[in-house]
């Protein structure tokens, strides 16, 4: 059985243009900056910092965030070869193709599957309580079986899933627009946080900047990180270990700058733009999270933070309530944009899957009218609005970043193999220090995997084995270049 069958980088080229296949190009490098930005600039702010600084990592959040945000860095480099190298949607799913064969590929675009999904519908949850914080502030309360800590069903979550399921049918143009107005509402948002917070610092809230380790219910048995359980370490939270478990954790924040390179195949020039969209997005993205994780830590003690929303309560907590309203539009603007371009980059992975016969092709036709995947599109939308509307939050945010780090752990090992197999390819974009970068990268994302909790590798593993069903019951069998090697030998 030739599971490695590659997929040459020029053949993927040529299946871009396709009529019934082909993606309109109307993206620029602002458009996919502004899409990286859209994305990684919500759940990380508004959500997981004050998760992670009351319950793993205090004031030394902060310092998760750089951690997190270097891991992806090492990542995104690698990402942006890849990108100026193969200008295809599929990102990660199409860079593997083309480097370890059909079968990792395949394992990857399953990956991506599970990310980007859950992804979506754990931001609609976080939109949703914003959403239901802010009704609350002005005299509007929703009640707690629709949108409280544990609704029956997450009504807001869904409602917001299926307005952004009609933008991005209507064509990637208008969701750039729409992308664009709410990310400067949020990033206005951000640096009012910023600015307002300072007056509200209090030098004792940084004290201890480093919480002494203890032992917490929380990391006990499966829920403990698989390193600790690895090596016989006692289960901690908080302490220098804390640090690196919250890191595990808020490198959610950072999810997104990879989903700007699945959008490579609908840009004007994307061996140029690309990169400098991946970069550039999360640059900016990495500055803004330490900031805010600092002013807030400051502004309340780590112990007394929220957990669904820390930065409107901070400044309820000092006795700013209208700032904590305008806040909370800054929070539902921001979210918003997350699941929209979540939504988009998890349509353009399986589009690109169903054009190669890995999933059923009708998945990959392309709207006449519209220029997008609207079947797709509709598809992706419904199971998100289902998945929004009954998650748990946090055990799923665990499952996406064990997700993304394994996709990027592929990538690096991809680049390597990429330059040795065909250094003659056109690379407008180089990663430096190659294999040195590459190698330092999958060891970082590694080692944020074995921070995360032992009963997440379970999950992950089982959606894996799901995932073996599903290739060598159909995507195996119907693979396109299954049908190219069989026609060739004839």
């Amino acid at each position: 059985m030739d599971i490695f069958r590659t997929k040459s980088v020029e053949q993927s080229i040529r299946d871009t243009e396709a009529p019934e296949h082909q993606l309109r190009k109307r993206l620029t490098a602002t458009d996919l900056t502004v899409f990286g930005i859209g994305v990684i600039v919500g759940t990380g702010i508004f959500v997981l910092t004050g998760q992670v600084a009351k319950e793993m990592a205090g004031p030394a959040v902060a310092v998760s965030f750089v951690v997190a945000g270097i891991v992806c860095g090492l990542a995104a480099l690698c990402y942006a070869e890849f990108a100026s190298t193969i200008p295809v949607a599929g990102s990660a799913y199409t860079f593997s193709f083309a480097t370890l064969g059909e079968f990792p590929a395949w394992i990857i675009g399953w990956d991506l599957f599970l990310e980007l999904a859950l992804a979506a519908a754990v931001v609609s949850v976080g939109w949703s309580g914003y959403f239901a914080s802010m009704l609350a502030s002005i005299g509007l309360e929703l009640p707690a079986s629709i949108a409280g800590e544990d609704p029956v069903v997450n009504v807001p979550a869904i409602l917001i899933v299926l307005l952004l399921t009609s933008i991005l049918v209507a064509g990637i143009k208008v969701s750039s627009r729409v992308n664009l107005v709410l990310v400067i509402t949020k990033i206005a948002v951000v640096l009012l946080v910023i600015v307002a917070g300072l007056f509200f610092v209090k030098a004792a809230n940084y004290t201890p900047f480093i919480p002494e380790a203890t032992s917490t219910a929380r990391v006990e048995g499966l829920k403990a990180p698989l390193i600790q359980l690895i090596f016989g370490i006692t289960p901690v939270a908080f302490g220098v270990i804390g640090i690196f478990s919250a890191a595990a954790i808020v490198f959610f924040a950072f999810i997104g700058f990879d989903i700007v390179a699945t959008a490579a195949e609908e840009t004007i020039h994307p061996q140029r733009d690309v990169p400098r969209g991946i970069l550039g997005s999360l640059a900016i993205c990495t500055v803004l999270y330490v900031a805010v994780s600092l002013v807030v830590v400051g502004m309340q003690r780590y112990s007394e933070l929220s957990t669904a929303a820390p930065l409107s309560d901070a400044f309820i907590s000092v006795g700013h309530a209208w700032l904590a309203t305008i806040i909370s539009v800054g929070a539902i603007a921001g979210l918003t944009t997350v699941v929209l371009v979540l939504m988009l980059g998890q349509t353009r992975v399986l589009f690109a899957m169903g054009r190669d016969g890995l999933l059923p092709r009708w998945l990959a036709k392309v709207d006449p009218h519209y220029g997008t995947p609207a079947r797709l599109t509709v598809i992706i939308g419904l199971v998100t609005m289902v998945l929004a509307g009954f998650v748990s939050f946090g055990e799923l945010a665990e499952l996406v970043n064990i997700g993304t780090l394994f996709a990027f752990v592929v990538v690096s090992i991809g680049v390597i193999i990429l330059r040795r197999t065909r250094p003659d390819l056109p690379r407008v974009f180089r990663a430096p220090l190659v294999p040195f970068l590459p190698i330092v990268s999958v060891l970082a994302c590694l080692y944020l995997m074995l921070n995360l909790p032992a009963q997440t590798w379970l999950r992950f593993v089982v959606w894996m084995v799901i995932g073996l069903v599903v290739y060598f019951g159909f995507g195996y069998w119907n693979s396109r270049q299954a049908f190219s090697r069989q026609k060739a030998r004839r």
